[in-house]
């Protein structure tokens, strides 16, 4: 009788699931606040079952195509996404470099959306500029998801580091979160600073040299919604208080000086010295690339958790992919 009752709310449980992630076929993804909180549990869901049994949801993309449209180069989310496809039977096409693409000879984006989106069934962008992927997606039929819009948002960044969290952590809300490097250009820190915005309990402690603080638009988010926050510029200090460290490179690609980028790419350097004064359960997050900013000593902690957080966000996209297309 037990195992019977343990069957029937198995089940009850996946058509619940099934029902909630129907509500997302056919959405496109621009920014985090594009899905409510419910939603990205529901897709937090599906990913750790993903997750759980690489078996769960094989082939049925069988026959879904993915553009994957990059106008700026990019390893994890382009591969991660490819991945995530494949794994899921569909396949892919697109481009890693806009040279190989007719932008270079001058064609509209709005165009080459139109274009993508008469082939795939979904598009995939990322693009330097910041508001592009809003742009692509009033001109395709298909939705379009928002690999990175210049430093404005990542949110599918966001959905791993959600995820990420989540997984190690075991919750979500009632943390404190400290968000390290270049956050100004930084749209992942934007994109995770408001998605975590909506959580209970959450403090932000943002640490940064002047010249590549947080900006005012983000602040003024977290205001609004009454979040406990602040600026530092000290990083060992603020140490003892993180649940959640995020560490982020000084981007170059984002500098019009590179005296400036010199300059500052090395104002924070995580090493051994200071994980020794974080928490036992600290958990230090990356969306990577690295360049200097975390010593390749702290790869060997238990706590930096970064490469397993690359893993995260193919299962995130997978699940993603598979609401999107309705094949849940």
């Amino acid at each position: 009788m037990q195992e019977t009752a343990g069957s029937y709310a198995a089940s009850a449980r996946e058509t619940s699931l099934h029902y909630a992630l129907q509500a997302l076929k056919g959405r496109s993804l621009i920014e985090p606040e594009d899905f409510s909180l419910g939603e990205m549990e529901e897709l937090f869901l599906l990913a750790e079952k993903i997750e759980k049994d690489e078996k769960y949801l094989r082939e049925s993309c069988r026959g879904k195509l993915l553009a994957t449209l990059f106008f700026e180069p990019s390893t994890r989310t382009r591969l991660s996404f490819e991945a995530a496809m494949l794994r899921l039977g569909g396949s892919f096409l697109g481009f890693a470099d806009p040279g190989s693409s007719s932008s270079s000879k001058g064609e509209s984006l709005a165009d080459t959306i139109r274009m993508a989106a008469s082939y795939a069934d979904t598009i995939v962008m990322r693009n330097p500029k910041e508001g592009a992927a809003l742009l692509a997606s009033r001109y395709s039929s298909v939705p379009v998801i928002n690999a990175g819009d210049g430093g404005h948002h990542h949110p599918t960044q966001t959905l791993t580091d959600l995820l990420t969290i989540k997984r190690l952590l075991g919750k979500t809300d009632s943390l404190t979160v400290g968000f390290c490097g270049d956050l100004k250009f930084g749209r992942t820190v934007h994109s995770l600073a408001k998605a975590l915005a909506r959580y209970n309990d959450i403090k932000m402690i943002f640490i940064s040299p002047s010249e590549l603080v947080l900006p005012e638009y983000i602040k003024s988010i977290l205001k609004r919604q009454n979040v406990d926050f602040s600026e530092r510029e000290n990083l060992e200090k603020s140490m003892p208080e993180f649940d959640v460290l995020y560490m982020t490179r000084v981007q170059k690609e984002r500098f019009f000086n590179e005296e400036d980028y010199i300059r500052l790419k090395d104002t924070y350097v995580l090493n051994t010295d200071k994980m020794s004064a974080g928490k036992e359960k600290l958990i230090v997050l990356h969306p990577l690339p690295r360049v200097n900013e975390i010593s390749v000593e702290v790869d060997s902690d238990p706590r930096a958790v970064y490469f397993a957080q690359a893993k995260y966000g193919m299962y995130v996209r997978m699940a993603l992919l598979a609401s999107i297309l309705g094949v849940v």
